[in-house]
């Protein structure tokens, strides 16, 4: 057998509100025509909506398109497959069949194969394709119609294709040799009405399919119909081209007319027949499909095992029916139905997935019985001694309930309490807050039902009785007291949940709740001291409060007297104020004091008076200051509240007395024209204005006239006598006059500075001045009288301080050579500082050189010899010359055998075996406009030399070295390094022969 395209398993997406065309659209001349494509079982057809949305169409099926121009648009098939378009009266199908040699009427193919999306001349007509009915069998309309179409619901489990052993649903194709040859016979007959095409088919059609719904119609055409729904599917000739649309229908109602035969004798089935009847169940037999059809029986046709459906309905023979058995038997008992209830039953034959049209309904009533169990009785109205219950009537089952019996159990067993036909009733006389336990039970004349489930109820507590044995616990203060009481003897079998306290003073019955909650003793507090107070209490239960006890008095204990009135102030002056105050609410005892505080900040107020009286006189005060006051009452008991803070401001007066006079530094002073000795400076603080601004000040400082000066704190006395001392006192005037003087202090002018001394040089060097001035000795303590200040110019021409101090001389160091410098000075005592005194210039001289390295010595021969040292540079454009001089033998003198500008010198004037000592200075020609002068330098360092004789070669190099080694002498500098490295060595060893010895 060729093998047929896979199927393609797709899940169904068409929605179950919307609906087919009623009829094909026939437009043969207009813009507009509706067009059929044919989904073959197992195939899939995918097409968009107008929402843009993509809707999956499971064959069979028939899907109705709109072509918008008319015309058939092209159709995207799978490879080898071709889409074939049949036209019946203006009707056109679209149907997609294989290309293959071989077509097989059994292969179904599968249009879902390749996503090409829909295409734009193909519109979907709008809610067309919903799931069908589970049964539909209508005929087409028209001449070219097809034959009945079978049109399953769309679900991905239905499987189409070769025939296999067992179908998808688990049962075999065919159950028995005589089903078999019956299919077959059907086969023979449909190739042989095919002519040319029997040789092509080479697999059998599939079998028909079961349907799970009834029969539904709209408008003549069925929901989903398919062309080839349960037969061999869409026929096609070798070249594609053979035979016309109108044979392919023929061929598809010949195959249509045996599926009809075999629905009609399916559907010859009578109705089922009611036995055993019973109020909850019965037994339906019934007969299998009769043979005899039209008068004729036709046994080639009648298969030998069906399989049945039970239709059951129990609102009428045309309501919904629902099934309630599926099966091959023939007789089967129906459970769980309704007592004295009509029912409907109908059998449906079916056989290889087709079913007849189910049998005509047979009636029967169920029996009736006793009422259904009654729900639980449930609580209406609760008391402290009654429950009211009420009870909804059960399904009486056919048969009017009687009477309801109410049972209910104390605690010894259920026994009756009511028996009537009352759906409520009232139980009395019972305890409070007690459970009881009820159920309830119907009759009726077919018997009693069963008991409802028990309920337990309790009743309502009752409210508590007085609390007992109420008294005071503790003392009795002044403004509270604590009372305590007992649980009451009966609490209304309810725990007690509160207690409640009310008070009122005794003078007026006006009570107010002072207390509640669940402690048994509680405080009143806020209360008056010396009153006499009633309370009363009661308590509460879940049912709420019980009755009020009876009143109980209580005297609170006296206390201190009340708080004062704000006192009266009244100021007398800038400094003195007078209060007064009122006797307050003594509270049941005299006020035996009365305390008065006063002070300038309010939070810091100390007491000022203590008695009996109601006034008091204060003095000394600060004018124009704003002071606090308050006053309280105090009695044997106790000292009562302060009385509210008064505020009162003293009037303004003439300032306060100037303090902090002083005289200012001369140092701190700034103006240049200040002399301490015919000035003095004198500084004060600001005093308090007293309410009023301080204009001006009062300077009293001698026999003159007080001096006026402005709003100041400083000032500087002028054109006074030297060396003068004054007695300085000052006040301050503001509007009101003038206040007290200050304190008087004493201050005196200082005498006149001295004269500036003489300035000379009494030392100089080409970098160094020692200048010297006055008469005294070098060195002069810092505690003389007289300083003096040396100045020196700078570059910028101004003069900078190089000293100031006692001492007479100072030496001016780091400066240039022949430079003149400008000096001056000035005596200071402690008058001031002195005039300064004339300029005077002196001059530095020009340097020497410097002492050079002593000489290097170079034997030539036994009388020769070179003598080199080292050069130095021109000093400042001044050209430099060397003087050499030699100390032969014993002489005590230098003589001189070198001047000039050179550095080396060969002597020759050397005695063999005789010392020679030679040494070299360096002279600066001064080229000065006043003349030639020759500065010398110091003479550099003595060199040793002896001649000897000279040896042969082979001695030669013995007499040179001998005679070379009087040439490195050491220096002094060498010979002192090498001193301190000897002292430092045997300074190391002593000390570490003392750690060794003397401290171990």
């Amino acid at each position: 057998m060729a093998e047929h395209p896979p199927l393609l398993d797709t899940t169904q997406i068409l929605s179950s509100d919307i609906s087919l065309l009623s009829a094909p659209i026939v437009s043969a001349d207009g813009t507009q025509q509706v067009i059929l494509v044919q989904v073959n079982p197992g195939e899939a057809f995918t097409i968009r909506r107008e929402d843009g949305q993509f809707q999956c169409i499971t064959g069979p099926a028939q899907v109705p398109m709109m072509s918008p121009n008319g015309s058939v648009p092209p159709i995207y098939v799978p490879p080898g497959y071709a889409p074939q378009v049949i036209e019946d009266n203006g009707v056109r199908r679209v149907v997609v069949v294989p290309q293959a040699p071989e077509f097989h009427p059994g292969g179904h193919t599968v249009i879902h194969r390749s996503p090409h999306p829909p295409l734009p001349g193909f519109i979907p007509v709008p809610a067309m394709m919903p799931p069908p009915p589970r049964h539909m069998y209508s005929p087409v309309t028209g001449a070219g119609d097809m034959a009945t179409q079978y049109m399953p619901q769309y679900q991905s489990s239905q499987v189409y294709g070769d025939v296999d052993a067992h179908s998808s649903h688990g049962r075999s194709n065919f159950r028995d040799e005589r089903s078999s040859k019956t299919y077959e016979r059907l086969q023979k007959k449909l190739k042989d009405r095919q002519g040319t095409q029997k040789d092509k088919m080479s697999s059998p059609p599939s079998s028909p399919q079961k349907c799970p719904s009834p029969i539904s119609e709209h408008n003549g055409l069925t929901k989903g119909q398919n062309a080839s729904g349960t037969n061999t599917g869409s026929v096609k000739n070798k070249s594609g081209k053979g035979k016309g649309g109108a044979q392919i229908d023929t061929e598809i109602e010949e195959k249509d007319e045996e599926t009809k035969a075999f629905e009609a004798l399916l559907s010859n089935i009578v109705k089922p027949v009611a036995s055993d009847i019973q109020a909850r169940t019965v037994v339906l037999t019934w007969s299998p499909p009769s043979s005899l059809i039209n008068g004729e029986t036709d046994e080639t046709t009648v298969p030998e095992l069906y399989g049945y459906e039970i239709l059951v309905s129990s609102t009428g023979k045309d309501g919904k029916y629902k099934s309630v058995f599926a099966g091959e038997e023939t007789s089967v008992t129906l459970n769980d139905l309704k007592p004295a209830t009509d029912y409907h039953a109908k059998v449906q034959a079916e056989y290889n997935s087709i079913k007849g049209t189910p049998s005509e309904a047979e009636t029967f009533t169920t029996l009736s019985c006793e009422p259904d169990i009654p729900n639980p009785p449930r609580i209406a109205n609760r008391t402290k001694n009654s429950l009211t219950l009420q009870w909804k009537a059960p399904s009486d089952n056919g048969s009017k309930i009687q009477s309801f019996i109410l049972e209910w159990d104390e605690g010894y067993g259920f026994k009756p309490k009511y028996d009537g036909e009352d759906l409520a009733y009232t139980v009395k006389n019972l305890r409070r807050s007690t459970k009881y336990k009820f159920k309830v039970i119907a009759y009726n004349s077919e018997g009693k039902s069963s008991p409802s489930e028990v309920v337990e109820f309790t009743t309502c507590p009752d409210k508590p009785g007085v609390p007992v044995k109420p008294s005071v616990k503790g003392k009795i203060h002044s403004h509270s007291f604590k009372i305590t009481w007992g649980p009451p003897l009966v609490n209304g079998g309810s725990p007690i949940s509160c207690y409640g306290v009310e008070m009122s003073p005794v003078e007026r019955d006006e009570p107010r709740e002072v207390y509640q909650g669940p402690e048994v003793e509680c405080t009143v507090s806020n209360l008056l001291p010396g009153k006499t107070y009633s309370f009363r209490l009661r308590a509460a239960n879940k049912m709420g409060f019980g009755p009020f006890s009876e009143k109980h008095d209580i005297t609170t204990a006296p206390g201190p007297p009340d708080q004062c009135k704000p006192p009266q102030v009244t100021c007398r002056s800038a400094t003195c104020a007078q209060v007064n105050w009122e006797v307050p609410l003594s509270n049941g005892t005299d006020v035996t004091e009365y305390r008065l505080e006063w002070g300038g900040v309010e939070g810091s107020m100390q007491i000022c008076y203590c008695g009996p009286g109601l006034s008091y006189e204060l003095k000394g005060l600060s004018p124009a200051t704003t002071y606090y006051c308050r006053v309280q009452a105090l009695s044997t008991v106790g000292a009562g509240p302060f009385s509210e803070v008064v505020a009162c401001m003293t009037p303004p007066s003439v300032p306060a007395i100037v303090t902090c006079l002083q005289e200012i530094r001369d140092d701190d002073i700034e103006n240049p024209d200040y002399s301490p000795s015919t000035c003095l400076a004198i500084s004060w603080g600001k005093p308090c204005d007293h309410g009023s601004e301080i204009l001006a000040y009062s300077i009293d400082f001698g026999d003159k006239q007080p001096l006026t000066v402005g709003k100041v704190t400083n000032y500087i006395l002028d054109n006074l006598q030297p060396d003068t001392t004054y007695r300085i006192r000052i006040q301050a005037l503001n509007s009101l006059g003038a206040g007290p003087f200050s304190h008087t202090i004493k201050l005196k002018t200082k005498p006149l500075p001295p004269d500036p001394p003489r300035l000379e040089c009494v030392a100089f060097s080409h970098q160094n001045l020692k200048l010297k001035w006055g008469e005294g000795t070098p060195k002069t303590l810092s505690t003389d009288s007289v300083q003096y200040h040396l100045q020196m110019e700078d570059k910028n021409g101004r003069f900078v301080s190089l000293y100031r101090g006692p001492c007479h001389t100072y030496k001016v160091q780091r400066l240039n050579e022949s430079t003149s410098y400008k000096f001056c000075i000035q005596a200071c005592n402690e008058a001031g500082e002195g005039p300064l005194s004339q300029e005077y210039i002196f001059t530095t001289p020009k340097s020497v050189p410097a002492a050079l390295k002593a000489p290097k010595i170079e034997k030539v021969n036994d009388h020769i010899c070179d003598i080199t040292w080292e050069c130095l540079q021109p000093m400042k454009g001044d050209p430099v010359i060397y003087s050499l001089q030699v100390m032969v033998g014993k002489d005590s003198e230098f003589k001189q055998i070198y001047r000039g500008p050179d550095s080396s010198f060969r002597y020759s004037s050397l005695q063999l075996n005789c010392e020679y000592r030679f040494r070299v200075c360096a002279i600066r020609q001064c080229q000065d406009p006043a003349g030639h002068q020759d500065l010398v330098g110091p003479y550099s360092t003595t060199v040793l030399f002896i001649s000897q004789r000279t040896e042969p070669p082979a001695s030669a190099s013995r007499d040179t070295v001998e005679g070379s080694r009087p040439g490195r002498a050491l220096s002094d500098e060498q010979c002192a390094a090498v001193i301190l490295v000897l002292f430092a060595f045997f300074s190391i060893l002593i000390a570490f022969i003392i750690q060794y010895f003397v401290i171990k």
